[in-house]
């Protein structure tokens, strides 16, 4: 059944269901919340990193710690910029449209 509702000013909501009709799309609808998530993450353990540094008083094993948490974070991060890029590639390349 498809449903179609026209709300004031114009705005048309479709059948959701309609949207979902294959892995790719499924895919596509969820990428757009996957890089800002990425990015939340990225920000919170960049924090939490630095917060280790600074608590760890010259203890050189907590200071380690830190350090890879803020590399972890930075490597991370490069792998979420070189995926967004490809897609943006992919989508040129082959003409679709992803987002």
């Amino acid at each position: 059944m498809f449903l179609q509702l026209t709300l004031p000013g114009g705005i048309n909501i479709e059948d959701p269901q309609k949207e979902f009709t294959d892995v790719a799309s499924v895919i596509s609808k969820a990428l757009i919340y996957v890089f800002p998530l990425a990015g939340l993450i990225l920000f919170f353990m960049l924090i939490a990193g630095g917060f280790q540094l600074l608590i760890s008083a010259g203890n050189p094993e907590a200071t380690k710690k830190g350090y890879q948490k803020i590399l972890y974070a930075v490597l991370g991060f490069l792998i979420i910029f070189v995926a967004y890029w490809l897609i943006q590639i992919v989508e040129i390349i082959f003409g679709i449209k992803v987002f």
